[in-house]
This record gives structure tokens, C-alpha cells and sequence, in this order.
């Protein structure tokens, strides 16, 4: 069965103020069926790119069996990590980049442990394309964002 999970992450005041993410789940059951689960959970004080992550790892923890999933993301950030094997050179160089310690390193590693049962295809798109599920989850995340009952982001980097 393939799940496509839409993502987004949103961050007001970046790294100061709040932020959230938006997840859409999608899947076809054998009958034709379409099922679609929405999350978005606000933060108060965050980044964008870990709600980026956020959003992505939510969308993998939320299977409950392996799967063979479609990553699609506006983040560079998630997409380039992953197809450009980013992510690989970081592992074997300890959690290193080119231009020094990599930031978000919590969530990175939260998020391969989320990722390791399913066949993952990571794919950017264009934010603001005008695809109903990427424009829906950019909604949710700015909505997490300016939420009233947001949560601290016990994981940000001073």
C-alpha cells in the first residue's frame, strides 16, 4: 500500500517565535477507498526546519504497519538530506557538516528511527504550488503557529 504524506512547518520569528507544523496522511485501501488523516500541533518558541522535521517524523510515526511511503515536502532542508545523502555523510562524519556540528541532530535521529520500517521517497515540491494538500498543510502549520495552546520546543538550540 502507498501513503503519500504532505508536510509543512512554519515558523514566526524564526528561531524566536512560535511555530508549528501541518501533516496530511493519504492512503487507498484495496476497495478504491480514499483515507486521509490531518495533524498540526503548535510550538512556542521554534524554527522552521524543526517543524519541518516535526511534520515528517509525526507522518512516519503515525503508520502503524511498514509501508511504502512519498515524502512530499517544500523543505529543501528535509528533501536535500535525504536525496543528496546528506544525512549519510553527517552519520559517518559524526554529526558533521561542512561548515561544523549539524543543528537538529534530536529530531534527525528521531526521524531515521521513524523512517527505518517503510520504503521512503523523499520528493520536494514547490510551496504555494496551488496543491490542495500542500496548501492545506501549510494552513494547518500557520494555524499550529498562531495557536493559543502551544507547547514549548523542549529540543531548540540556544
Amino acid at each position: 500500500m502507498l501513503v503519500k504524506i504532505y508536510t509543512d512547518g512554519a515558523a514566526r520569528g524564526n528561531p524566536d517565535g512560535p511555530g508549528g507544523y501541518g501533516v496530511i496522511l493519504t492512503c487507498e485501501d484495496a476497495k478504491g477507498q480514499l483515507h486521509k488523516r490531518e495533524y498540526s500541533q503548535g510550538y512556542r518558541r521554534t524554527t522552521n526546519n524543526r517543524m519541518e522535521l516535526m511534520a515528517v517524523i509525526v507522518g512516519l510515526e503515525a503508520l502503524n504497519r511498514p509501508c511504502e511511503v512519498e515524502v512530499y515536502s517544500d523543505s529543501k532542508y528535509v528533501t536535500d538530506a535525504f536525496n543528496k545523502h546528506w544525512v549519510d555523510g553527517w552519520l559517518k562524519k559524526n554529526w558533521r557538516g561542512s561548515a561544523g556540528p549539524v543543528k537538529n541532530v534530536d529530531l534527525w535521529k528521531r526521524l531515521l528511527k521513524a523512517k527505518e520500517p517503510h520504503q521512503v521517497r523523499f520528493i520536494w515540491v514547490k510551496g504555494h504550488d496551488g496543491h490542495e494538500q500542500n496548501e492545506r498543510c501549510d494552513f494547518l502549520a500557520t494555524s499550529a503557529a498562531d495557536g493559543t495552546e502551544l507547547i514549548e520546543d523542549e529540543g531548540l538550540e540556544s
